[in-house]
């Protein structure tokens, strides 16, 4: 699949800003089945200095400062990206979810820092007791970590509700276990919070999703939004996806932008103001298949 992706925010203030500085993670990755045929990013007013870099994650981010007094600003992402589906794979074929443990555990393990740091526990995924008690309901001893991360997969998209009401990025992972509602980004921390609970590198993905109105219902400009699942390591498969608000494992309909541990590894703008007083954010996302 070929897709046309439109990420525009614009942020409105009460009072003027003087100056501000944004950091911007919106540039989509070239990772395996993933192309990047075109990228800009339009930036309104211009800013005084602009760069672009790598993170440590390896997402590409764009840095800008706006020198000018200004009462909105514009950050409009335009991207065509080709996606293909991944080979079907036999979850039960990866090694036993504590044997793999036992290995990123292990200071002589062979398992490699860039993927031992993603088991890790973070801002947004500090695992709890009653984490890793919802956690180990789905990995009993010597059962394949794919194929466990599944059934943890597939209980959170049974026992979780979406409700864009319910939450916000800073609500705690604690709460969305115990309230079963809230949005994609908390049903992917709970995931990654499980996992890490068992010490298993897992990390977050932040992108796109197409999405598919009613029947008879015409596709809305700007109704789509981002989206965000995670990926699970094993030696024999390396990162696989698991999309746990959809109960699915992706396939070529997710567009990766960036992934790191949680949320705030990737958000796609972030920043300081000076001035500006309250304000208001207006998202427009279109994920366009062209071919």
């Amino acid at each position: 699949m070929i897709y046309d992706v439109s990420h525009k925010t614009i942020f409105r203030y009460s009072a003027p800003v003087a100056q501000s500085q944004h950091l911007v993670h919106m540039t989509p990755r070239a990772v395996d089945r993933q192309t990047v045929k075109g990228h800009t990013l339009l930036v309104e007013p211009a800013p005084t200095v602009r760069t672009e870099r790598e993170d440590y994650y390896g997402n590409r981010v764009v840095m800008f400062d706006i020198e000018q007094e200004h009462r909105e600003l514009i950050v409009h992402a335009k991207s065509t990206i080709a996606v293909s589906a991944p080979e079907s794979i036999d979850l039960k074929a990866s090694t036993p979810w504590d044997a793999l443990a036992a290995s990123v555990g292990n200071a002589k393990g062979k398992v490699d820092l860039s993927v031992v740091r993603y088991a890790c526990g973070s801002k947004h995924t500090r695992s709890t007791i009653e984490i890793a008690a919802y956690a180990r309901l789905s990995f009993a001893p010597g059962r394949p970590v794919l194929d466990a991360a599944w059934d943890l997969i597939s209980r959170i998209y049974q026992d979780f509700t979406f409700d864009p009401t319910a939450t916000d990025i800073s609500t705690p992972v604690t709460q969305v276990l115990q309230q079963r509602r809230g949005v994609c980004q908390d049903f992917s921390h709970l995931a990654l919070a499980c996992l890490r609970a068992m010490h298993l590198p897992a990390r977050y993905v932040s992108g796109y999703i197409l999405t598919s109105p009613p029947p008879g219902v015409p596709r809305l400009a700007g109704a789509d939004a981002s989206h965000a699942w995670i990926s699970v390591w094993s030696p024999e498969f390396g990162w696989v996806d698991f999309d746990p608000t959809n109960g699915l494992l992706p396939r070529d309909e997710h567009i990766t932008i960036a992934y790191g541990r949680d949320y705030d590894d990737v958000s796609p703008i972030s920043g300081i103001l000076l001035g500006g007083s309250e304000h208001s954010v207006t998202v427009g996302v279109d994920v366009t298949p062209i071919s």
